[in-house]
């Protein structure tokens, strides 16, 4: 199994990140990198992000990287 993130706009556009992620092993690893990057990333232009297992989407829906 391969967790991945895609990196979205607000309007759910794809874009590239500013920090680029490794394939993660475990969902674990997966949260944990994007909660140590998540400020870095929205510096860089990234509104949103979703993960998956493999093809399978983990969440119902991306996950705002705003803080309201």
């Amino acid at each position: 199994m391969a967790w991945t993130w895609r990196f979205e706009k607000a309007d759910g556009t794809q874009t590239a990140p500013a920090v680029q992620p490794e394939e993660f092993t475990t969902q674990g690893d997966a949260e944990s990198w994007v909660g140590e990057e998540w400020k870095a990333l929205l510096d860089g232009g990234v509104d949103q992000v979703r993960l998956f297992e493999d093809d399978t989407e983990v969440y119902a829906g991306p996950m705002s990287l705003h803080a309201d």
